[in-house]
């Protein structure tokens, strides 16, 4: 069954992370496998995974390293927005700056952003040139976020290129790259970006919603920690324009708002433009020829859609 080989190669990704960030460093090790070995969803690399069948790759030993590199991406970011963000907790447990302090959780993103290149070096400049690019994006996007979110000028179209870049773009090149390595035409390489690039979309709209109305325990971390990066502010205009909700201030507490924008209408408008994305994902799915893998991938949008942490 592919559910069943793809959560395989997940468990393979999860030993190759680990494998990955062994030093005589003992604290750089430690605070590697603490983020590491706390779960999460393991979205991307399913994502790899299933292009790459998809494309009508067969030998998945091939793609195990990248599926663990865009991972790997994902996990140092994780450990610096939990800097940036002064959170607690991650994934359930202490978040890795509350435990080892701001500096050695810096060093650790760091570090685990460097292996990335010891994971991709095999894969050649085509392959790293995409990663790499994704990269950028990745970090220009949180750098919009905070500047837009320091001046008070988060808008909807700021929020569309951020999330394009922070999120997104890893989607798209994870699966760029495993059609890529299943050897798919020009055509399938370009259908599996426009869908992942989509999904990614779907994904973080999902993800902001979840920060505003989700369970803290369910998700393994405070609500109301994007609020503070004005999220919650860009996601208010889309509510009703009566509603009284402006920026997070000493004197407007982040519940209250919070509270503003569930009754604003706004999450409902959030969610209907989540399913606008995953509808241009199924799009694209169309001109991928048809199989369990992308039948699995389609799975993998109701999947974004209906989560909960």
């Amino acid at each position: 069954m592919l559910q069943e080989r793809v959560d395989d190669l997940v468990g393979e990704v999860d030993q190759k992370l680990r494998n990955i960030v062994l030093t005589d460093i003992d604290l750089l090790e430690e605070a590697s496998h603490h983020i590491i070995d706390s779960g999460g969803k393991r979205v991307r690399p399913r994502l790899v995974f299933l292009s790459y069948l998809a494309a009508g790759g067969e030998n998945v030993d091939d793609i195990v390293a990248l599926a663990s590199a865009v991972e790997l991406v994902h996990t140092a970011t994780l450990v610096h927005d939990d800097i940036n963000d002064h959170s607690l907790t991650r994934r359930g447990q202490i978040s890795v700056h509350a435990r080892w302090g701001r500096t050695f959780a810096l060093l650790t993103g760091d570090y685990l952003f460097t292996k990335v290149y010891e994971l991709m070096a095999p894969y050649g400049s085509e392959y790293n040139i995409i990663m790499a690019d994704a990269c950028v994006k990745l970090v220009e996007g949180e750098t919009q976020q905070a500047a837009a979110a320091k001046a008070g000028s988060l808008d909807q179209e700021t929020y569309r290129s951020i999330i394009g870049r922070k999120t997104a773009s890893l989607f798209e090149a994870g699966a760029r790259m495993g059609a890529m390595l299943g050897n798919g035409n020009a055509v399938l390489v370009e259908a599996m970006g426009n869908y992942a690039y989509n999904l990614g979309l779907a994904f973080q709209i999902v993800d902001d919603v979840l920060d505003i109305v989700g369970d803290p325990e369910a998700m393994g971390k405070p609500v109301g920690s994007d609020v503070l990066q004005g999220t919650g502010a860009v996601m208010a205009q889309n509510g009703r324009k009566d509603a009284d909700i402006g920026v997070v201030s000493e004197a407007d507490p982040i519940k209250k708002l919070m509270n503003q924008i569930r009754e604003s209408g706004a999450v409902d408008i959030a969610l209907a433009q989540a399913d606008e994305r995953a509808n241009r994902a199924r799009q694209a799915l169309q001109q991928v020829p048809a199989s369990p893998a992308r039948d699995q991938l389609e799975s993998l949008i109701d999947l974004v859609l209906a989560r909960e942490q």
